[in-house]
């Protein structure tokens, strides 16, 4: 059965790429899009700075035609700044508007944004509720479970933003409180997506890091879908590798050394082009140590990943990592 989030299909059960500030750019969705991802979120963007124009926060209204079906995610907590930000996100043309009610952040949940509107559940179906008439595309929500242990309220959460009209809703399984410790629990997101007045598209997200886990926790919990984030830095073959899985149990080979180069120039490159030299170096730095894991011997070669500070030399240095291990396997 095809999951669809208002008109956009997604497919019989869509894997989706978790927003993930300062990792989910357009570099970082090109290379996760090729490899399988079927849906795509930005990183949030903050409905303050949105409306305020501010360029950090409009450049990650950048979207491509090779990324669609995308949503823009926005978090703030003002209602009217919510709803103007919204109105200037649908001008990007995005699949999807995604609303921001998940990140634990302590600037962000602490003002009553992100995670910290789960404290008032009034106040974000209102908010909700004005996003979705404000814009014609889909809405669709990110949430926790609740803000603590005591006030995990997730099926009235689910029933009250799909009363409003959002139409895909998904659960991270941690509390604000417990930030991203300790084991993320898909029961309660069960619980929503098996409750009888639930029928928008439900999707999971919290520690999906094999195919073997995706298999297991579409089995046990019966979701529509699952959003991987953290799994894919640096590894965004997880998508193809969970489908594969999923589809016959076929266990894809890890990516060899040539891939691997392959996949961090692409990623060094784009970078370099939308952010420029500076930024562009600094901000794949985090990617490259999940892409050459699992090599031996590679720790000289990360230290020089990490601190070379010339687009000239890393290409240089990813020619050198791909002859030096190649030989090896040879």
């Amino acid at each position: 059965m095809l999951v669809k989030i208002g008109d956009v299909e997604l497919g019989e059960f869509p894997l989706l790429l978790a927003p993930m500030e300062d990792v989910s750019d357009p570099p970082f969705r090109a290379l996760c899009k090729e490899n399988g991802a079927d849906v795509m979120y930005t990183e949030f963007i903050s409905s303050e700075a949105l409306i305020r124009d501010a360029a950090k926060s409009i450049q990650k209204l950048d979207i491509y035609d090779y990324e669609r079906p995308i949503g823009i995610q926005i978090f703030g907590e003002k209602i009217d700044s919510m709803r103007q930000a919204a109105a200037i996100a649908e001008e990007a043309n995005p699949e999807i508007i995604d609303i921001n009610y998940g990140c634990p952040v302590k600037k962000v949940a602490s003002k009553g944004a992100g995670a910290g509107i789960l404290r008032d559940l009034p106040k974000m179906q209102e908010m909700t509720d004005e996003i979705v008439k404000q814009v014609d595309k889909p809405v669709t929500v990110k949430t926790r479970l609740g803000w603590d242990d005591s006030t995990i309220k997730i099926v009235e959460v689910a029933k009250r933003l799909q009363d409003v009209g959002v139409q895909a809703l998904t659960i991270h399984g941690r509390t604000r409180k417990q930030m991203y410790k300790g084991e993320a629990d898909w029961a309660p997101i069960a619980e929503v997506k098996n409750h009888p007045e639930i029928h928008i598209p439900i999707f999971g997200n919290g520690d999906i890091d094999s195919p073997e886990k995706a298999l297991e926790y579409k089995h046990k919990y019966g979701m529509d879908g699952i959003m991987i984030g953290r799994a894919a830095i640096g590894y965004p073959w997880i998508f193809n590798e969970v489908k594969a899985y999923l589809k016959d149990g076929t266990k894809l080979p890890e990516p060899d050394i040539d891939e691997r180069v392959r996949v961090a120039k692409k990623h060094l490159k784009f970078s370099l082009e939308w952010k420029g030299e500076r930024q562009g170096v600094l901000e794949t730095r985090r990617h490259y140590t999940n892409y050459f894991r699992g090599i031996l011997n590679f720790k000289p070669f990360r230290k020089r990943l990490v601190t070379t500070t010339s687009p000239m030399e890393l290409f240089r240095l990813l020619d050198e990592i791909q002859s030096t291990f190649k030989e090896k396997v040879e």
